[in-house]
């Protein structure tokens, strides 16, 4: 940052104006700009306009006197910190010195007569330091700038991702919302198609935690990501990430070799966590082998730990790279892997979702066209039991009147037959002043009400059905896709009871209907 020309000035406040007028000329030859001053106002409007230094004779820094430079000293910014030099009285300190010496700061004392070199040699010092402050102050000044920069980049991309979360959540709903119909309705009348439902729903499931992640990517950053812990046996939870990892490895031609221990090894952990650990593993081994490459996936027990290995015969790591392949946007080979894509995020969520379960993960390679090996190491549970999971029943609706509000016809069609199917009489609205005039005539019970529609929001429908007496009491449930701390804050003060995030478990908003 440039400093204007008065910023290198020195002021001179001298015992008499012949003095002042000596001393500007001597320190004017030497090339250092001054001001005199005849007042002590005047010295501080001075010093508001920009200076290196003061040079004040101290029967000028009688209590009274002083009292405005100290005030003004006193409101320096951080960064600053004026030079005051005092030219004292010869012979014994004065009582003003000594005060001055104590409440004034970056105080320098120059007994009179004073030398011309030492004047200078004082001066010179002064203003150096004061040159310094000033390059402070920009380092600051554009320190202060970066950091607005990055809040503002920061504030973009919370948005930006709550957008896309909203986006993502919205496709997310009517699928799960049709497999919940397909199961109620008695379709699925063979072992394949039941199979293939219980696979789709897994995968529906997986991936709203997945954009769960990625709307909290900066709690990956400080390993804070929830998890419900659980016995798990551990076979399951690698073969639930094949799985899932499954068309990767499929369309990249990989062979994928398994090799897992006889023994049953369970760990206490989050089955979606771990299953996200292990897939993440998995996509990266088929990242980073060739075309028909070999993925080996190895389970075994050591002491009291469960291990779980997958090692390919990919392009490696280099050496000096080990350390840094848990980064966060940490890839290892950009120039040659840049058609595969990715953010850089998946070995850095892997660290911290085995670190949250007690456990580590190390990387290991013999170098650049060798392979690549990690391992992860998860304690484990004795004497432990997995517990069955039981077949889960969704109880039909009492008598019920729904009105779902929704501007996608594919989320609020299937959720409406779901609806039906569980024995719910429903209406649908596609937009915000369709839903006031339903809510008239349809006279719901409870609405389940979109919040990111186009022209009227859901939070100003809800205001408007609060804001009426003859539906004040209806029971209103935000079903959205924006599931930030601030949108559901909005909720409540648009008058909504509840807040379900799109895809809503069913049972959740059974639970609810049954209670509204």
């Amino acid at each position: 940052m440039s400093t204007a020309h008065t910023d290198l000035r020195l002021l001179i406040m001298a015992p008499t104006v012949k003095d002042g007028e000596i001393t500007a000329e001597l320190l004017s030859g030497a090339g250092i700009e001054t001001q005199q001053c005849k007042s002590m106002a005047q010295l501080v409007d001075d010093l508001n306009e920009g200076a290196a230094a003061v040079l004040v004779a101290e029967e000028h820094l009688s209590n009274a006197l002083k009292m405005p430079l100290a005030a003004w000293l006193s409101r320096q910014p951080p960064w600053s910190d004026v030079p005051i030099l005092i030219l004292t009285r010869p012979g014994a300190d004065s009582p003003e010195s000594a005060e001055a010496w104590r409440t004034l700061g970056n105080v320098t004392l120059l007994e009179r007569p004073t030398r011309v070199t030492t004047l200078l040699s004082a001066a010179q010092t002064a203003i150096r330091a004061r040159s310094r402050q000033y390059q402070i102050r920009g380092h600051l000044t554009e320190r202060l700038k970066n950091e607005q920069a990055l809040r503002s980049a920061d504030r973009r991309k919370d948005e930006f991702l709550a957008t896309l979360g909203h986006e993502l959540r919205n496709p997310l709903a009517p699928i799960l919302n049709s497999l919940e119909i397909l199961k109620l309705s008695g379709a699925l009348d063979d072992t394949r198609t039941v199979t293939a439902c219980a696979v789709m729903e897994r995968q529906v499931h997986h991936l709203n935690r997945l954009v769960d992640d990625l709307l909290e990517v900066s709690r990956i950053t400080r390993g804070v990501i929830d998890v419900k812990k659980e016995t798990l046996g551990l076979l399951a939870i690698v073969k639930a990430a094949i799985e899932t990892s499954r068309p990767v490895l499929d369309n990249l031609r990989h062979e994928l070799t398994m090799d897992f221990a006889d023994e049953p090894m369970h760990v206490g952990g989050d089955p979606v966590r771990l299953t996200q650990v292990f897939s993440n593993l998995l996509n990266n081994a088929a990242k980073y082998t060739n075309h028909g490459g070999r993925i080996t996936v190895t389970t075994r027990r050591e002491g009291g730990e469960a291990i779980v290995s997958v090692k390919d015969n990919g392009i490696g790591i280099a050496p000096a790279l080990l350390g840094q392949v848990f980064d966060m946007f940490m890839q290892v080979d950009r120039s040659t892997r840049r058609s595969q894509g990715g953010l850089g995020i998946g070995l850095t969520l892997v660290r911290s979702l085995v670190n949250m379960h007690g456990g580590t993960v190390e990387a290991r390679s013999d170098g650049p066209g060798l392979g690549s090996e990690f391992i992860v190491r998860l304690p484990l549970l004795v004497n432990s039991q997995v517990a069955v999971a039981a077949s889960r029943r969704i109880d039909p609706l009492p008598a019920r009147r729904i009105l779902i509000v929704d501007d996608s016809r594919d989320g609020g069609e299937s959720l409406a037959m779901l609806l039906r199917v569980l024995g719910a009489e429903v209406s649908l609205a596609h937009s915000g002043r369709t839903a006031l005039e339903c809510v008239e005539t349809f006279k719901p019970d409870v609405v389940l009400l979109d919040i990111g529609m186009p022209g009227m929001d859901g939070y100003e429908v809800a205001r408007r059905i609060r804001a009426n007496p003859a539906t004040r009491d209806i029971s209103l449930i935000a079903l959205t896709g924006w599931g930030q701390d601030e949108d559901r804050r909005r909720s409540v003060a648009a008058g909504f009871n509840h807040h379900l995030v799109k895809p809503a478990d069913i049972e959740q908003l059974r639970q609810l209907l049954t209670v509204a």
